[in-house]
C-alpha cells in the first residue's frame, strides 16, 4: 500500500491523450510541477516566461498551494492577468485583501482573494483548460492527498492554497480540503500520473537561510496600513490599536509574532515532506 492517490478514470484518459499528442509529434511529454511556498511562489511566473523564452512548453502542470494558483492561471491562459495581480500587492494592498474571520475556522475568511481570484477564472473548469492541470489539497482529518483534476478551477486553486488557520477550508463534495503542502509540496508525483516522462520541479523554498532569523518589518507599517483599512475604509480605532499590534506588530527583543511563528513552523514541516517526497521520486 502507498501514500499516493490512486489515479482516477480522468487522471488516465488526460494521460493517454497527453501521450498521444507527444507521440505525434515524436518528442517526449514534459510536466512542470510548481510548489507551494507563498510569496515566494510568485517567481513561478518568471520560471514560465523563461522556459517560453526558450520554446519549451510543459504538456501537462500541477500545482500545490500558490503554484497551484499559477499553474492554474497558465493552463487557463491567465498567466498575464495574474502577474499584473501580483504586482500589486504592496503591504497596503496585502492588508486590503485580509478580511478578518471571527467564524472560529481561520483567521482570514478569504472573501476579497476568491473574487479577485475568480474575476479572471469564473466559469472555467478544469477540463475544459487547454493542457492537463492537477491542484492539491490535502483532506482535514484524515490527511489523505487530494489531486483536483475536475470541476471548477478556481475552486480547485482555493483548496489548494488555504493555509491551516489562516484561510478557511474549503468544501468539494463531501470533503473539506485545505493546503496541499502538507502532503505534497512539489506535486512530481502528479505530473508522472498525468502522463509526463520528464518532470521540470520548481521548490521556491529550496534556499533555508532566511530560517536562521526571525521576519520583521518595519514596526509601523503595518499600522500605516491598517489605519485607511480595507479598500480606503477607514479601520476601528480599537482593533487597529489594540488587536493588531499584539498579534503582528512586535519591538525587537519580543518573541515571534504569530505569523512568524506560524509561517515558520508550516516551512520547516514543509521542508521535511518534500525532502523525502523528491528522494523517493525525483524530477
Amino acid at each position: 500500500m502507498t501514500d499516493e492517490p490512486q489515479a482516477p478514470p480522468t487522471t488516465l484518459v488526460r494521460k493517454a491523450d497527453t501521450e498521444a499528442k507527444r507521440q505525434r509529434r515524436g518528442q517526449p511529454t514534459i510536466g512542470l510541477a510548481l510548489g507551494a511556498g507563498a510569496a515566494r511562489g510568485w517567481s513561478h511566473i518568471g520560471v514560465l516566461r523563461e522556459l517560453a523564452a526558450n520554446d519549451i512548453k510543459p504538456d501537462v502542470i500541477a500545482g500545490t498551494s500558490i503554484g497551484a494558483v499559477v499553474a492554474g492561471c497558465y493552463a487557463a491562459g491567465k498567466l498575464d492577468q495574474i502577474e499584473a495581480f501580483a504586482r500589486t500587492l504592496t503591504k497596503r494592498r496585502v492588508f486590503t485583501l485580509m478580511d478578518l474571520s471571527f467564524s472560529g475556522a481561520s483567521l482570514i475568511t478569504g472573501e476579497r482573494l476568491r473574487s479577485a481570484l475568480e474575476k479572471e477564472l469564473e466559469g472555467l473548469e478544469i477540463e475544459d483548460l487547454a493542457i492537463p492541470f492537477a491542484a492539491v489539497a490535502t483532506q482535514v482529518g484524515t490527511g489523505h492527498e487530494v489531486w483536483l483534476q475536475h470541476g471548477s478551477v478556481s475552486l480547485a486553486i482555493r483548496a489548494s492554497y488555504a493555509l491551516p488557520g489562516v484561510f478557511e477550508p474549503v468544501r468539494i463534495g463531501d470533503r473539506w480540503l485545505f493546503d496541499g503542502a502538507l502532503v505534497n509540496p512539489v506535486p512530481v508525483t502528479v505530473c508522472r500520473a498525468l502522463g509526463a516522462e520528464y518532470v521540470i520541479a520548481v521548490n521556491v523554498t529550496a534556499d533555508t537561510m532566511y530560517r536562521a532569523r526571525v521576519i520583521r518589518d518595519d514596526p509601523g507599517a503595518l499600522h500605516r496600513a491598517a489605519e485607511a483599512g480595507p479598500f480606503g475604509q477607514k479601520a476601528d480605532a480599537s482593533f487597529v490599536d489594540r488587536f493588531l499590534p499584539r498579534y503582528f506588530d512586535r519591538q525587537p527583543g519580543d518573541a515571534p509574532n504569530v505569523a512568524t511563528a506560524m509561517i515558520d513552523a508550516f516551512n520547516i514541516i514543509q521542508d521535511r515532506i518534500l525532502r523525502s517526497r523528491l528522494a523517493g521520486d525525483p524530477p
